[in-house]
């Protein structure tokens, strides 16, 4: 059976193989240049949440929004974000 990840730009493979190894050594983790198949689930888990947080960043601020079903019932959301550059 083919693999149905399919790149929607193939043009990019190297920069974000560039940008996986950056997220690798951000993270601590060694990687060789093709097969990885050696490494833990935990450090593949550990590469892809840096890659994640590197492309989101993620940002935090509070404000109260007013219910508008309960007369005088507020709810504090929480948004969290970072700002990377």
């Amino acid at each position: 059976m083919a693999s149905s990840n399919k790149k929607l730009v193939p043009e990019a493979k190297n920069a974000l193989d560039k940008f996986k190894m950056e997220a690798a050594s951000e993270v601590g983790v060694t990687m060789n240049d093709g097969y990885n198949g050696d490494l833990t689930s935990r450090q593949a888990g550990s590469i892809g949440g840096q890659m994640v947080n590197n492309m989101n960043p993620v940002r935090t601020m509070r404000f109260e929004r007013h219910n508008r079903i309960s007369q005088g019932h507020k709810i504090t959301v929480k948004y969290a974000f970072s700002l990377t550059v």
